[in-house]
């Protein structure tokens, strides 16, 4: 038996949304898809009102669960570039679903 068996049971749902849940995860990960590189100053000005703190948190993670990818440049200022690996480019269909149907329902009353 894996961690993901032991942790979520059998279920896709559970494990995907433990990969990219919370609240920037998927802004995120849009924001580096549209630009496919993008520097970690661009990326904090795009998602404006994220923290310093809270953009470096989900960067790391994202980049733990091998979702984005971290160029670090030696250079002087420092120059850290990111995009997305493999598998995070798997998820763009369904973020694009999402933003498809926030965009078509977004201006609906609940």
């Amino acid at each position: 038996m894996n961690i993901f068996e032991n942790k979520y049971g059998d279920c896709g749902m559970r494990y995907t949304i433990s990969l990219i849940g919370g609240k920037w995860n998927w802004i995120i990960l849009w924001e580096i898809y549209k630009l496919k590189i993008i520097r970690y100053n661009q990326l904090k000005k795009n998602l404006n009102p994220i923290t310093h703190k809270t953009l470096s948190a989900q960067l790391k993670y994202l980049e733990t669960n091998s979702l984005i990818h971290r160029e670090q440049y030696n250079e002087v200022p420092p120059k850290v570039e990111y995009s997305l690996t493999e598998e995070g480019i798997s998820l763009i269909p369904i973020l694009e679903k999402v933003a498809k149907w926030g965009n078509e329902h977004k201006n609906i009353e609940i």
